[in-house]
């Protein structure tokens, strides 16, 4: 299914510019923050092992190729070599590109189209913004304005904005937005403490909330990360059911709320999917994660989501062989799914491919405003 369809990736980052030793593969190549122990490698693994099934051919080695090989045919072939075989592989028609994190290391949205030999657009990261705009010199009783007019600048061409609330505080968060005081006060306290040479980052729960709701009003789509992530991230804390009561505020608000990658929460992001008629989900860096098992996550992430509600994301960062990876391995489980069905007599193999282009291509285009 989904022969010849260029995906929408709706939530990806851009890959590293620069050459990669073992090491640094190795660590963008799992979730963990520290290398394996002595002897061990964090490619075996069910992504580990799909990197040697599924990239090794288009480095010209057989499929399974050892670690070692793969590694060394990486280095020989270059990063511009690499990123171009592997991204225009894909099948990607247009990637929509998290720009917040580690920028200036990665591939612009045009440069990694332009290695994909595909179309790009920007997602811009509301807590990234606010950093810059603190950066700048504003007073706290000035932020809110000079966040507000940083936002508008940053989203002109931008197709989505993010959150990573999930990493910074959680999702458990008061629905409403806070008060002008109570966001003065806390921007005095992070200030204060960002200008004392202490940690920048904008872990405030008061603040969080209120650059949330900046992005609410700026009225593109807002996307969310929840479910796992790196160890900066408290998984008990991911879970999108927290968001419920901040769902039930934004409702009327004409806002679609996209909830990211969501494992191992899918099936709580598919009721809420159902509920609410703003709130959409993706699986996306589960798939790469666990492998020759996306199957069983693409179906239950099927369950209870209308199929207007589901879209594909890879969520890949740093590493090229994500994003093939990430179209790779959606495809086939979504065609190993819904083909199942079909055989088994319980859809119509008409229904299957217009689902199947709904999630990987149509619903994006529906909801991010997308012309091709």
């Amino acid at each position: 299914m989904l022969e010849g369809a260029g995906l929408v990736d709706h939530h990806c980052h851009g890959v590293l510019r620069g050459p990669l030793d073992r090491a640094g593969f190795e660590l963008l190549a799992t979730e963990a923050g520290d290398a394996a122990p002595p002897g061990c490698t964090t490619l075996d693994s069910q992504l580990g092992f799909a990197v040697r099934r599924w990239c090794a051919p288009l480095l010209g080695l057989p499929p399974h190729a050892a670690a070692d090989d793969y590694l060394a045919e990486r280095a020989r072939l270059g990063p511009d070599e690499v990123n171009r075989r592997l991204l225009g592989a894909a099948g990607v028609g247009t990637f929509l590109v998290d720009t917040g994190y580690r920028a200036g290391d990665l591939l612009t949205p045009a440069e990694l189209a332009a290695s994909a030999g595909s179309a790009a657009a920007e997602v811009v990261r509301l807590e990234a913004v606010a950093e810059q705009v603190a950066a700048g010199g504003v007073s706290a009783g000035g932020f809110a304005a000079a966040y507000a007019e940083a936002l508008a600048a940053a989203t002109v061409d931008a197709v989505a904005v993010k959150s990573v609330l999930a990493y910074r505080h959680g999702l458990a968060i008061a629905p409403e937005p806070p008060s002008m005081v109570e966001v003065e006060a806390a921007a005095g306290r992070w200030l204060r403490r960002a200008r004392g040479g202490q940690d920048a980052r904008l872990d405030d729960p008061v603040l969080l909330r209120h650059v949330l709701w900046a992005g609410v009003e700026r009225g593109l789509p807002l996307q969310i990360h929840t479910g796992f992530g790196d160890p900066d991230l408290d998984l008990a804390r991911s879970d999108p059911a927290l968001l419920t009561g901040f769902l039930r505020a934004v409702q009327g608000r004409d806002v679609a709320v996209m909830l990211l990658h969501c494992y191992p929460y899918h099936r709580q992001a598919g009721y809420l999917a159902q509920v609410f008629p703003h709130v959409y989900l993706d699986v996306g860096l589960a798939v790469n994660h666990v492998g020759a098992r996306a199957a069983a996550v693409v179906a239950e992430s099927l369950e209870l989501a209308p199929f207007h509600k589901v879209l594909y994301s890879s969520d890949a960062f740093g590493l090229p062989e994500l994003h093939h990876l990430g179209a790779v391995l959606f495809r086939r489980a979504l065609t190993e799914v819904l083909g199942g069905w079909v055989a088994a007599g319980s859809w119509s193999a008409p229904d299957a491919e217009r689902v199947a282009w709904m999630i990987g291509v149509g619903n994006a285009e529906r909801v991010y405003g997308l012309r091709r």
